[in-house]
């Protein structure tokens, strides 16, 4: 978290703590898409000031929406309860700092594939809002010389990058990126099933709209025989 100091313009009480954050970002080039993880730039306390901000813009839009929220004992706190699940926990991704991840050496050199699947994924389509609920197989041949991690890590991770309003495509790359760069592995593979409750919900309003997206890199963009290896056992594992 950033302990610095800013002008009084960005520390004043009449300031909200969105405009704060956002000030920040700017003032460091850095972007604030749905998709960012913001944390670094949050300073201690402030995700607690963003849930009573979002909460009364959220009171806003059911106004606006023409709900009485003040009789009506159904919506007395969803204002409260939207903001805590968008900040804490669906966009969780976007305000808490990456988990800790501990890795430890490849001390017997193991260079066989390593499957790790199914992984639930819970995400939102950052055009709608609306659900994404799927499923991740992620394969990784290890090189001898990096370090490894323990299987609960690459759910963890994966929770992390998906607990962010996006779409899915950008959501299998920045995972595979995160991977690569904590494995360093000879080959990386991801492929994520999932359904799109905006074509559930809305729209077409399509009952099993699937959608499967699949990253392949180092030695599985390389090796077809790798590659079929992965996606068959994928396949046989879901069964």
């Amino acid at each position: 978290m950033l302990n610095t100091m800013f002008p009084p313009d960005h520390t004043c009480d009449s300031v909200p703590v969105s405009a704060r954050i956002r000030a920040r970002l700017r003032d460091a080039g850095h972007t604030f898409r749905a998709n960012d993880n913001i944390a670094a730039f949050i300073e201690d306390g402030e995700l607690e000031d963003l849930c009573l901000e979002v909460e009364n813009r959220m009171n806003a839009v059911l106004d606006a929406l023409v709900i009485d929220t003040e009789n009506d004992h159904n919506t007395v706190g969803t204002a409260r309860r939207v903001a805590r699940m968008f900040v804490d926990e669906v966009f969780a991704g976007r305000y808490r700092p990456a988990p800790p991840v501990t890795s430890f050496p490849n001390v017997s050199q193991l260079n066989e594939l390593m499957i790790v699947g199914p992984l639930t994924v819970r995400s939102a389509c950052s055009h709608h809002l609306c659900p994404i609920m799927g499923k991740m197989w992620i394969g990784v041949l290890p090189s001898r010389e990096a370090e490894l991690i323990g299987l609960s890590k690459f759910a963890r991770l994966c929770d992390w990058i998906m607990s962010r309003p996006q779409i899915q495509e950008e959501a299998v790359i920045m995972l595979a990126d995160e991977l690569e760069s904590r494995l360093q592995p000879e080959g990386l593979a991801v492929v994520m099933e999932a359904d799109h409750f905006c074509m559930h919900w809305r729209g077409v309003k399509d009952e099993q709209p699937v959608m499967t997206t699949s990253i392949m890199r180092g030695a599985f963009l390389q090796n077809e025989a790798l590659r079929r290896e992965f996606l068959d056992l994928r396949k046989g594992g879901d069964k």
